[in-house]
């Protein structure tokens, strides 16, 4: 294990070797994280506190990408913070688990669904 990997580990994460050589704390892909959002934003059913029961199945149960405790304080900090929580939690994921361009696809990919049936909804289909 290089230092890098070593200082990545003792924070809690790891690092993933990139290919030029550099280490990066980001495990996913933009692309991942798109597609397992826009699954949740297809399938939850429900207001930002059932979302979060959604989202704990996938991220912590059946993704692993987050433990039990790193959740519950994404959850907490999202609660604090004005604005919808599951959204919030969504978006925060997807920067732990891709950067910032994996929080933008997770807000993008939960969101659609429900913003293509209100434009459907809005015309009348």
């Amino acid at each position: 294990m290089s230092e890098g990997q070593a200082d990545a580990a003792a924070a809690g994460g790891s690092a993933v070797q990139g290919e030029a050589g550099e280490h990066s704390p980001f495990k996913g892909t933009p692309f991942e994280v798109f597609w397992v959002a826009l699954k949740l934003g297809l399938t939850s059913f429900g207001g930002p506190i059932a979302h979060l029961g959604y989202f704990r199945d996938e991220y912590v149960v059946r993704r692993q990408w987050l433990n039990e405790q790193s959740y519950a304080d994404v959850v907490a900090l999202c609660q604090f913070l004005p604005g919808p929580a599951s959204s919030q939690v969504g978006i925060i994921v997807g920067i732990i688990r891709s950067g910032l361009l994996g929080g933008l696809s997770a807000w993008f990919a939960f969101t659609l669904p429900s913003a293509v049936a209100l434009v459907l909804f809005a015309y009348g289909v």
